[in-house]
């Protein structure tokens, strides 16, 4: 594992901005005012759309060099070519919300991974319809709030989720295996910091019980996809996708046991790399720095 970005002194700049010359070195030259020192860097010309993306992580060896101080020194690079940008100290855990109905492989694996460090997360929440975790969360020593949701009571529900989103002051929010639709209202107030986790089949099959559905149907793939939260349901720019081989010798519940599996891996990448600042939008597409 590699070791730990180190607080106040390691930051990752990330931007996107029309193609043109001069822009690594203008990122290179700020780097070089403010005694940075480059530990990794990754960019991506989008041909088609005539645009250019860049993730830097770096870290300074000036103590005044701080982060506000970094981020008003990169605005004139900026305005000059256009770039839309975040400057952010690496060393800071995303403060992530994560929800849950009544499958819980996802957030078990996400609370496991945070615990043992493989995620720069804090969850200083669980949301759920259900009361069906309230002991897992508590053996994590993570508050878990039981919000119900029924057709009259969503507005109410979802109007607590962002009210809790505020107060804990959240960047992302994990629907794990959360499994009611959001309103296209919370969707767009979300958009951007919302992750979701879905089966992905070929072919696919949506509704209840999808597995008993594939396993009809013979699947030789089983898989899942990570994708940011947008009012078209399950059609966000997607970030993460896997899938498993699997044969006729599966039972349904066989294929639930694979798809939980691929599905909490799955999840769990999106969110290192969302948290990290690896995942850029590009309209419908996201380019994503491994």
């Amino acid at each position: 594992m590699s070791p730990r970005p180190q607080p106040g002194r390691e930051y990752v700049l990330t931007l996107s901005c029309p193609d043109r010359t001069g822009l690594v070195h203008a990122v290179s030259g700020f780097l070089v005012r403010n005694s940075g020192n480059i530990l990794e860097s990754q960019q991506f010309d989008d041909r088609l759309q005539d645009r250019f993306f860049m993730r830097v992580h770096f870290d300074v060896s000036d103590p005044g060099a701080r982060l506000e101080e970094l981020r008003h020194r990169f605005g004139p690079v900026a305005q000059a070519y256009s770039i839309s940008w975040s400057l952010t100290e690496a060393a800071t855990p995303t403060r992530t919300l994560i929800m849950v109905s009544k499958f819980g492989h996802c957030l078990n694996d996400l609370l496991f991974r945070r615990r043992t460090g493989d995620l720069n997360i804090e969850i200083p929440a669980i949301v759920s319809n259900h009361r069906d975790f309230e002991g897992l969360a508590e053996t994590y020593g993570v508050p878990f709030h039981h919000i119900p949701v029924t057709r009259d009571t969503k507005p109410e529900a979802e109007a607590r989720l962002l009210e809790m989103v505020r107060e804990l002051d959240v960047d992302l929010v994990v629907l794990a295996r959360y499994m009611q639709v959001l309103s296209d209202d919370l969707c767009k107030k979300l958009e951007g910091k919302a992750i979701n986790i879905h089966h992905s089949f070929l072919p696919s099959f949506k509704g209840a019980r999808p597995y008993e559905q594939a396993h009809r149907r013979g699947v030789k793939l089983v898989g899942a996809t990570a994708h940011y939260v947008t009012p078209e349901l399950d059609e966000g720019q997607i970030i993460e996708q896997d899938v498993v081989r699997v044969d006729h010798s599966l039972d349904p519940g066989d294929l639930v046991t694979v798809g939980r599996d691929v599905e909490a891996q799955v999840l769990a990448h999106a969110v290192k790399w969302h948290s990290e600042s690896r995942v850029m939008v590009d309209g419908n597409r996201t380019v994503v720095f491994r």
